[in-house]
């Protein structure tokens, strides 16, 4: 027992450590609070909750390390798990759900091996002003703030103002239990090259002023998928198109995700949106943002309607109102909130106010 004891100190100790030549942070977000929804059935009922999924931004602890190896070569890892704050259970149905990869990095990009955001994740951070809030466009489709592949080789490189990236996944999800995201196609099956494959790839351009980002994003499908993508000849394409400009302090940001999905019953979607962020008198923020998601022919379309003001005590503590308005026209039963649930064609409101604690 005393050698297992003695093991557990010494890795305990070797995370915590900062020396000249490596360093390891310990860090993350609890974010929780308290939830009012409408229609949450089709007999209209209402309930007050404490949300699970994420708040204004989803909690999670991590640990994220470099060490200078000489050079311009440093070595990098991330190990990041989410929890849900209301019952403690673990995130994404798995230990470090949120991201596990270990890398290498020097001024021409950065190499990533393991589980990671991919090119879809990182092509929205910057103009979609409300981000994983739970009432946001995470709503309108589940993938996009959960948008991670597992099995995956990824490069990000920064050159001036020019961001170029690119993700390959062996198998894209391994878990059904991972959220509105899972797809439990894990891949790497002999013999079938395609199954459960996914390619992500980056383009950006950001100045202090204005910023463009667009994102091209393929998933196959495999034996057992969920949302019919049963086999590898099926797939789900998206391409994203996002921008921001500055206005002084305020931050306008807007984009376009068309999502083809190609399985026994193709259909389109396009999901469009347009927020504001602006701070003011020192301490607060008020983010508001427009989400529509049209699915072609069909009367299915869901239009989102979103406000959030958050005031700052400090630059780790902060509280927030969050309110959400979704209308569902034809058989749509989109949720005005991540996690929540409507009855088919019915609207709903969802207001939350919270609290979170960055370290």
């Amino acid at each position: 027992m005393k050698k297992y004891t003695y093991g557990a100190m010494a890795i305990a100790a070797g995370l915590c450590s900062t020396g000249a030549m490596a360093q390891t942070v310990i860090y993350g977000i609890v974010d929780t609070g308290i939830e009012y929804v409408t229609n949450t059935n089709s007999a209209g009922k209402s309930l007050v909750k404490m949300p699970s999924v994420t708040g204004s931004f989803p909690s999670r602890l991590g640990f994220k390390g470099t060490e200078d190896l000489g050079g311009d070569l440093k070595a990098i890892f991330v190990l990041e798990t989410g929890f849900s704050p209301d019952t403690g259970v673990q995130g994404q149905g798995r230990l470090f759900g949120r991201q596990v990869y270990v890398g290498l990095k020097n001024s021409y990009g950065t190499l990533m091996f393991g589980r990671q955001v991919n090119m879809t994740y990182l092509s929205m951070l910057k103009a979609d002003v409300m981000g994983p809030n739970i009432h946001g466009i995470g709503s309108l489709d589940g993938y996009l703030p959960n948008s991670r592949s597992d099995n995956a080789i990824a490069y990000l490189g920064k050159f001036a103002d020019v961001t170029v990236g690119a993700t390959y996944s062996f198998g894209r999800d391994a878990s059904a239990a991972g959220g509105p995201a899972g797809t439990n196609c894990a891949g790497e099956v002999a013999g079938d090259a395609k199954a459960c494959r996914q390619v992500t790839a980056l383009l950006a351009y950001d100045t202090k002023s204005f910023g463009v980002a667009t994102a091209y994003d393929k998933l196959y499908g495999g034996p057992g998928a969920a949302g019919g993508l049963t086999n590898s000849s099926f797939n789900v394409e998206r391409i994203s198109l996002n921008g921001y400009a500055m206005f002084g302090e305020a931050k306008v940001g807007l984009g376009l995700i068309k999502r083809k999905t190609h399985t026994a019953s193709d259909n389109t979607a396009d999901l469009y949106y347009l927020g504001v962020s602006y701070p003011f008198a020192n301490d607060w923020v008020l983010d508001t943002q427009v989400s529509r998601l049209n699915v072609k022919n069909s009367p299915d379309a869901s239009t989102l309607l979103t406000a959030r003001a958050t005031y700052n005590f400090s630059k780790r503590t902060a509280v927030y109102a969050s309110a959400g308005h979704i209308r569902n026209d034809g058989t749509a039963a989109i949720a005005a909130g991540a996690g929540d649930t409507v009855g088919a064609g019915m609207n709903q409101t969802g207001i939350m106010t919270g609290i979170r604690h960055s370290f």
